[in-house]
């Protein structure tokens, strides 16, 4: 019997048939990755983003590495008309829609004090007014249409430990969790449920470049960071998100799982740094200490 890998597809064929599911920021990253995953499942898949040509592109590839059906259309989440243009459209192709998935963000490392409020302002209205939009448009759909229905957003683990020069992520994401929570508790009279996934490293094209500046890759080691020692495979990710919209987890709402190999438990434990002391160092430490006779 062959083993198991954490590369492995989770779910079994047919888990999201005559489901159809909304991916926000779909067109690239872990957001492409969590829909073909989706498809391959027998999801229907709607995907939205900015650039109406990455959503185009992606949604005419997935359909051809799949054989799935797509729905690529531009929107930007933080504009309420174009959210309410996006419910229409992933209504009219498919007739109904079971799931969103709120994966569109914005973030950049910078001083806080060298922001301009248009930056502050960017990276919330994406993150948080996105999110909020995105769910309150469909909820209502939802609603009125009595139907039950399950939204995951991709959240972070400094939502909760805070972290400097991200401030207007963190600001966001936070927002977002506890708007998960808030509604997980008023909704779930109408079988709707919201979760969230923390993810910790899991690399895509471009998005550590685009971020860190040159040269400080070594001081983000995952060896160093990560208790498992690794980052994130996206197949992972994908497993869990899933498995969070999917029925197999119809009693799970209003939590945050968090994904990241360990990583934001060692930065918050007091004592974690002491990772570096050399096996020869705590030999010495240990012989210290033993009370002299």
């Amino acid at each position: 019997m062959a083993s198991v890998k954490h590369t492995d597809g989770m779910l079994k064929p047919g888990t999201f048939d005559k489901k159809t599911v909304v991916i926000t920021g779909g067109g690239t990253g872990l957001g492409r990755s969590v829909g073909k995953y989706l498809l391959s499942l027998g999801a229907n898949l709607v995907i939205c983003g900015r650039r109406k040509d990455v959503i185009e592109k992606t949604a005419a590839e997935l359909e051809r590495e799949t054989g799935g059906k797509v729905l690529g259309t531009a929107c930007d989440v933080r504009q309420p008309e174009q959210v309410d243009a996006l419910v229409a459209a992933a209504y009219q192709r498919f007739g109904a829609v079971d799931c969103l998935l709120n994966n569109a963000a914005g973030n950049f490392i910078c001083p806080t004090e060298r922001l301009s409020y248009n930056a502050v302002n960017t990276v919330v209205d994406i993150v948080l007014k996105g999110s909020y939009n995105c769910t309150l448009a469909f909820g209502k759909r939802w609603i009125a249409d009595g139907r039950p229905a399950s939204v995951l957003s991709i959240g972070t683990t400094y939502a909760w430990t805070g972290s400097g020069y991200v401030v207007p992520s963190a600001m966001g994401k936070a927002g977002v969790l506890v708007m998960t929570r808030s509604l997980a508790a008023e909704w779930g009279k109408y079988g709707i449920r919201l979760n969230v996934i923390a993810p910790g490293p899991f690399p895509t094209e471009g998005a550590w470049s685009r971020l860190m500046p040159p040269g400080m890759d070594g001081l983000f080691a995952s060896e160093k960071r990560i208790p498992l020692g690794r980052l994130g495979e996206h197949q992972e990710l994908a497993n869990l998100a899933a498995y969070l919209l999917s029925e197999y987890s119809a009693y799970i709402t209003g939590t945050c799982v968090t994904i990241d190999g360990g990583e934001w438990l060692r930065g918050a434990g007091e004592f974690n740094a002491l990772e570096a002391v050399t096996r020869e160092q705590w030999d010495m430490l240990q012989t210290a200490m033993k009370p002299k006779k």
